[in-house]
């Protein structure tokens, strides 16, 4: 007893003096980088020339210090954190602009984003706030939505039911009260089990950060799962706990709304996770002014002042080995030919089933470690996105910075089961859920940008395979069954439409290389937060100088790509940067006390 005691102590000495008390490395938040507000820039052919560099071998810096593969926030965020401290960095996007998920396209004068609906936890002095303002000097600016930020909209239309979803952690439980009167405990005891759960988060960022024994002790003992209520919860679904909390059907499916936020239905979700995505939002919800591709178009010229590129057009085929299986470079392929591109590090955003089985030899895909770290992991669900362009403004058009989350039902599990088994004809006429917003009513620069129009983007799930057939086809003339399946999902689509369109699974693979179109990276069912999992899979892979960030790392979304950057970030920086971005909103927020 007194000797696992001793072992567990000594093993946490050894933790926090490597990663949690100040050290010699180089911090990226070490001091507060914001520069002047300067105007939006709104001419597209002067961002495309940060957003569009295509890959040339001329292009590519000397003396790099790492290669990163693929340009979403999960690759990009960690180059703005590795060049902040002088590294020189290489982002390869195989798309044709920078930005991932946070890309813009434009169609028939339109303009849509792809991934960035909203984000929260954006207040002023919150560390996640602070980490993004340093990230683009200060220039990203962000808009709040409307509150409610939410609407959750239950049954048909003979019998539909809207209930609102406020920000505020004292407002949220309290509208939801005045929503079901009677179900005032439910209610404060979901909220408790939220907090609690969120508050364990702390020890997933552990388990990837500390020494592998370690992480394996805490897991083979069960410590993890005592020392984290995130953990004690994490096997318990989604649908076990509102159902144990009230029999209101309503209630429990206002609870389990925000699934759609990861792709995975209520009894199917680790209770933990969800808590993640309903803590994020408690503050309020976000939306970039000048749109999402302005993320990447202010942090890749902090990539570029320490001597780095981000490149796009440049489809990454290989990573390159050394004789000691160590990663030395990257092949990207231009037209026909390999052109080759060393470094002394690799880091993949591309996920893990891209760089595991697309991106290693046939020999090192073969090796245990690797086929272990993929049977613990398996593709998320595919997404479907239908984007349409509206005639009018948004005061002409009625449109709000809401967003309307509609459900057929409030049996969410039976609903999305039919949907996924069925059919795909037959499944394309019923779509159980869809998530509607208006990105240009969240603007305030979009009537300065596209006068006299708007748009919507509707956003549900659909099987990769309904679609497979057509994915080796040429991505904008997949022939006329395959616009006639797009046709079914988008017929009940709104009048003074000018333009419509839909993605599908096998769209998303294309532009954003998703191998099975999720738009959430690995699965997020209750496995993926297990604590052998979570110590296992961390930014350090079985090879010598590879590493992995984004979305697999940690969990998805935005938010939790970026907490993928900084856990690999800490690792090859060798210092917390979790902390370091927590210790300068601190620094911050006293310096502006005193001076109020």
């Amino acid at each position: 007893m007194w000797v696992a005691v001793a072992v567990i102590c000594l093993a946490l000495v050894i933790f926090l003096w490597k990663y949690v008390l100040p050290t010699p490395g180089p911090n990226p938040f070490d001091k507060d980088t914001r520069e002047p507000l300067r105007p939006i820039i709104f001419d597209k052919k002067e961002k495309n020339k940060v957003l569009k560099q295509g890959f040339v071998a001329s292009r590519v810096p000397e003396n790099l210090d790492a290669i990163i593969v693929g340009s979403g926030i999960g690759g990009l965020g960690l180059a703005v954190f590795l060049a902040k401290v002088g590294k020189k960095v290489l982002v390869l996007e195989q798309h044709d602009r920078a930005g991932g998920c946070c890309h813009t396209f434009t169609e028939k004068g339109f303009e849509f984003d792809v991934g960035i609906h909203y984000i929260g936890d954006l207040l002023e002095h919150k560390p996640f706030r602070c980490m993004l303002d340093q990230m683009t000097n200060g220039q990203l600016q962000w808009e709040p939505l409307d509150n409610p930020f939410d609407q959750v909209v239950l049954g048909p239309p003979e019998n539909r039911r809207i209930y609102p979803i406020y920000s505020g952690k004292d407002r949220f439980p309290d509208e939801l009260k005045r929503c079901f009167p009677g179900e005032e405990k439910a209610i404060d005891e979901y909220m408790r089990l939220v907090k609690k759960a969120g508050r364990g988060l702390w020890l997933m960022a552990f388990l990837k950060l500390c020494p592998l024994p370690l992480a394996k002790f805490l897991v083979f003992t069960g410590l993890s799962s005592r020392l984290s209520f995130f953990f004690k919860l994490a096997p318990r679904s989604l649908t076990d706990v509102v159902n144990e909390l009230t029999e209101n059907k309503d209630l429990r499916a206002v609870f389990a709304y925000i699934f759609g936020t990861y792709g995975n239905i209520p009894k199917d979700t680790s209770f933990s996770m969800h808590s993640l995505l309903v803590r994020h939002y408690w503050n309020g919800a976000w939306y970039p002014k000048g749109g999402a591709s302005e993320i990447a178009y202010h942090m890749i010229p902090v990539v570029e002042k320490a001597g780095g590129a981000v490149l796009v057009r440049a489809p990454v085929n290989r990573i390159l080995f050394n004789g000691a299986n160590e990663a030395c470079g990257v092949s990207v392929m231009k037209g026909q030919e390999e052109v080759h591109i060393h470094a002394p590090m690799v880091i993949s955003n591309a996920g893990i089933f891209n760089t595991y089985q697309k991106l290693l030899p046939k020999e090192l895909q073969a090796m245990p470690a690797i086929k272990e770290h993929l049977s613990m992991m398996k593709n998320g669900k595919g997404g479907l996105s239908i984007f349409l362009g509206l005639n009018g403004t948004k005061e002409e058009l009625g449109l709000d910075a809401q967003n309307y989350w509609v459900f057929a039902e409030n049996n969410f599990d039976e609903l999305v089961d039919e949907y996924t088994k069925g059919d795909r004809e037959e499944s394309a006429r019923k779509v159980p859920l869809l998530f509607l917003a208006s990105p240009s009513a969240k603007d305030p620069t979009w009537e300065v940008r596209s006068p006299g129009k708007s748009t919507l983007s509707l956003v549900s799930f659909a099987n990769y395979e309904w679609f497979e057939e057509w994915k080796d086809e040429k991505v904008t003339n997949r022939g006329p069954d395959y616009k006639d399946l797009k046709q079914v999902f988008i017929d009940t689509a709104l009048d003074v439409i000018e333009f419509v369109d839909a993605g599908t699974p096998i769209t998303n693979t294309h532009y954003i290389g998703a191998p099975k179109g999720e738009i959430y990276g690995a699965d997020h069912g209750i496995e993926r937060f297990s604590p052998a999992l979570n110590a296992a899979i961390r930014p350090q892979t079985p090879l010598k100088n590879l590493y992995l960030t984004g979305q697999d790392i940690f969990v998805c979304g935005f938010a939790g790509a970026l907490a993928g950057a900084l856990t690999c970030g800490s690792v090859i920086l060798n210092r917390n940067l979790h902390l370091d971005a927590i210790g300068l909103a601190k620094k911050i927020k006293l310096i502006k006390v005193k001076h109020e």
